[in-house]
């Protein structure tokens, strides 16, 4: 019940910000240049059969032998058609579930992206990523935006939310440019959200805070306070454990304290940065729902104890919990007092969070963008000489095995 009435709250908030979402309905997206495939095109490649490739590592496995990584990558490089895209993800998986699995190039990983979306499977792009434990497919910051610009192209959020929830379970947000579209996609994604679930509650805030904290304006600020209240409210209700489990994400309670240090921050600021109305009404409902009298939840509380199996999880549980619930009411009055001074200081933004973000899309990625390709571009001629001394270090290896086997042989012959 108290969930419930909590993300009516979160619709309530976002609806009051949706007249300012007419300015952001035009999308901005990664230029022609940094998605063109040209340059990867007219790299150098071995043209190979793809049979006979197969054929190949079909034997080899079969006398339980590894593939190399340099056969792995022919395969991939020689893909034509969508129906290959399928005989390639076997491999993949193969080649993950084999000794040699470490060494899956960078340049394998980015050429099967491109491929996926060259030949239209991008639902297998997005399928060997999120189950990238079971084929090694953990991108660079440039091939996932590529990923990310495909889905936006087409809006399809809800794939590109998938792609933004892998990089930050990934912690690949060190990119600007891959931050700014991440939270691009976050915002669009909010905007029509009308339900959680606790886990996507959890990886909303994550995702938001996580760029957010690598963003030192009003957009990173406000993304930090959002994705501190959104995970502050799953401890409460859900415990600690189901905060940092398996998440990119701190073990110390406390996530609603940090969102109120948030505030504290920009109110203490002396430079032009606000927090966002929507993102300070978000952690109001949330403190209020919290400490509502009627706030006691019978279906948390079951769910609690399927999450929390173990005796020491659930003490654990309790204490952080117990601990926390009792800050509540300083937290409230501690929000109150920040909400009006920054209110006085003319530090409360009254844009929605999608209109900022987008506005800050429009200014900067172009630059993001320049160091982006320019980084691709060096990194496209360092694979060109890694690969080049793998084929060097293969035919060396091949050239000693045959003279062992002629010295082999010709030992025979003289015996």
């Amino acid at each position: 019940m108290a969930a419930s009435i909590l993300r009516r709250g979160f619709l309530l908030a976002r609806k009051a910000a949706l007249p300012q979402f007419s300015t952001a309905g035009k999308r901005c997206l990664l230029s022609a240049a940094y998605v063109d495939s040209q340059k990867w095109e007219a790299r150098e490649k071995e043209q190979c059969h793809l049979a006979d490739l197969a054929s190949l590592m079909d034997k080899t496995y079969e006398r339980k032998l590894p593939v190399s990584s340099l056969t792995i990558s022919r395969f991939v490089d020689n893909i034509s058609s969508r129906e290959e895209i399928d005989h390639a993800e076997y491999y993949l998986y193969k080649f993950r579930h084999s000794p040699n699995c470490w060494y899956l190039r960078d340049w394998t990983i980015h050429t099967w992206i491109r491929q996926c979306l060259k030949y239209g499977a991008q639902d297998k792009a997005l399928y060997t990523l999120i189950n990238k434990v079971q084929y090694g497919i953990f991108p660079d910051n440039f091939t996932f935006n590529i990923l990310m610009d495909y889905f936006i192209k087409k809006e399809n959020y809800k794939d590109a939310l998938s792609v933004v929830f892998e990089i930050m379970m990934q912690e690949a947000f060190e990119v600007p440019s891959t931050q700014l579209l991440s939270l691009y996609v976050l915002y669009h994604s909010l905007e029509k959200k009308t339900d959680f679930s606790w886990e996507e509650e959890r990886n909303f805030g994550a995702s938001l805070l996580l760029p957010g904290l690598k963003q030192e304006n009003s957009v990173g600020l406000s993304s930090q306070l959002y994705g501190y209240a959104l995970l502050g409210n799953v401890e409460l209700r859900q415990g600690l454990r189901a905060v940092y489990h398996n998440m990119p994400l701190m073990w110390k309670p406390g996530y609603l304290n940090r969102a109120l240090q948030v505030m504290e921050k920009v109110a203490s600021s002396p430079e032009d940065i606000k927090l966002c109305r929507e993102v300070l009404d978000v952690l109001d409902i949330v403190l209020q729902a919290l400490t509502s009298p009627a706030d006691g939840s019978s279906e948390e509380q079951s769910q609690e104890g399927k999450d929390h199996q173990g005796a020491e999880d659930l003490v654990e549980h309790l204490d952080t919990k117990e601990t926390e619930q009792s800050k509540l009411p300083q937290y409230l009055e501690r929000f109150k007092a920040l909400h009006s001074k920054l209110q006085a200081l003319g530090k409360v933004e009254s844009e929605s969070l999608l209109t900022l973000t987008t506005q800050l899309v429009k200014d900067k990625l172009p630059t993001y963008e320049a160091e982006d390709i320019a980084s691709y571009e060096q990194k496209l001629q360092q694979w060109h000489l890694e690969r080049v001394q793998l084929i060097q270090r293969e035919q060396e290896q091949r050239e000693k095995a045959r003279q062992e086997h002629q010295a082999r042989t010709a030992a025979k012959a003289s015996a």
